[in-house]
């Protein structure tokens, strides 16, 4: 009995790793993504044609840079590179640098009520992200 119970689970475990990833589809430009995002903020907080502009822009910039930065912790960790305390926190500092001078810049574009509804959408996708994230970390 314990013999099939092993075998079974042996290729049940390699026919999970048989088959392809759902979903695997190839990543979006930071072009893409920024107008991906311009459209789905203009529906939701009614954006005239000049704030669309220079959201777009503020978005492509900050997709540009996730993508670099992206591509350079990769090649880090391929490297077998582990960042130091200080890289760490360094990089958090600018991580949150930059939410700082996003949230400015959106300020400055947005009207108020504007401003409002969009914080509040930033504030449960923040909650909804937590929830998943918790959500995995008891899966495993």
């Amino acid at each position: 009995m314990k013999k099939v119970f092993l075998i079974l689970t042996l290729v049940l475990s390699l026919l999970t790793f048989a088959q392809e990833k759902k979903g695997a589809v190839e990543k979006m430009s930071p072009d893409q993504q920024a107008t991906l995002l311009i459209k789905k903020l203009t529906l939701s907080l009614d954006l005239n044609q000049k704030q669309q502009e220079e959201i777009k822009a503020l978005l492509l910039e900050r997709a540009q840079r996730k993508a670099t930065h992206q591509l350079a912790e990769k090649t880090k960790k391929e490297k077998g590179e582990k960042p130091t305390a200080t890289e760490k926190f360094e990089k958090k500092l600018q991580q949150l640098d930059a939410q700082i001078e996003f949230r400015s810049k959106m300020k400055k574009i947005l009207s108020e009520e504007q401003f409002k509804k969009w914080e509040a959408k930033q504030h449960q996708r923040k909650g909804k992200m937590r929830h998943k994230k918790h959500q995995y970390q008891a899966k495993q």
